[in-house]
């Protein structure tokens, strides 16, 4: 297995994305609510290793489902907070979600755009982008963290990439693998 290059501490951020990479992604569908968020298999396990590795665990998701009037910000609250409740009865936590609700790719807080780093810088100013991972399971997720400056690692879970890109650094099966790399 490979190692991350440098020594992570309390000074490092990692952001994931949530689709795809913390909890599995419906079939060409949203998840609309609490009773529909699945873990990964050892995805509360891969965030209570991150903790010990970063000081900062922020979240950052494309929620279009909220602009298609699919689901509601109180929907999209009670998933992110069941979500967070989980991982801290796992012994672990995430910091902050923010997510993009937007059905317009050129809007700023949508990834791969840096608006949702960028308010996350402003609520968490001790955050160095040059210091900071992104984990994520589509090439907008690894855009987005090369975009602010971050290492990037891919997981393979729902987007299965073969060879090299020029926006990946480490390329993995899922997050409990990635969580090895530290």
């Amino acid at each position: 297995m490979m190692q991350f290059p440098h020594q992570t501490d309390h000074t490092w951020t990692l952001f994931l994305d949530r689709d795809g990479v913390i909890n599995v992604e419906k079939n060409q569908d949203y998840i609309r609510h609490a009773g529909e968020f699945v873990f990964y298999e050892n995805a509360k396990e891969a965030i209570v290793r991150f903790n010990q590795h970063f000081g900062r665990i922020i979240v950052v998701t494309n929620q279009r489902g909220i602009g298609k009037g699919l689901m509601t910000h109180d929907d999209l609250k009670g998933i992110h907070d069941h979500m967070m409740q989980e991982v801290h009865q796992a012994g672990g936590r995430i910091d902050r979600c923010y997510y993009a609700p937007s059905l317009f790719d050129d809007d700023a807080d949508r990834k791969p755009n840096t608006g949702m780093g960028l308010k996350a810088k402003l609520d968490f100013p001790e955050i160095d982008f040059s210091k900071s991972v992104m984990i994520g399971n589509n090439l907008s997720d690894m855009a987005f963290g090369k975009n602010l400056g971050m290492m990037t690692i891919y997981l393979n879970t729902t987007h299965p990439i073969a060879g090299e890109h020029e926006w990946i650094d480490f390329s993995c099966s899922d997050l409990f693998e990635a969580s090895h790399l530290f």
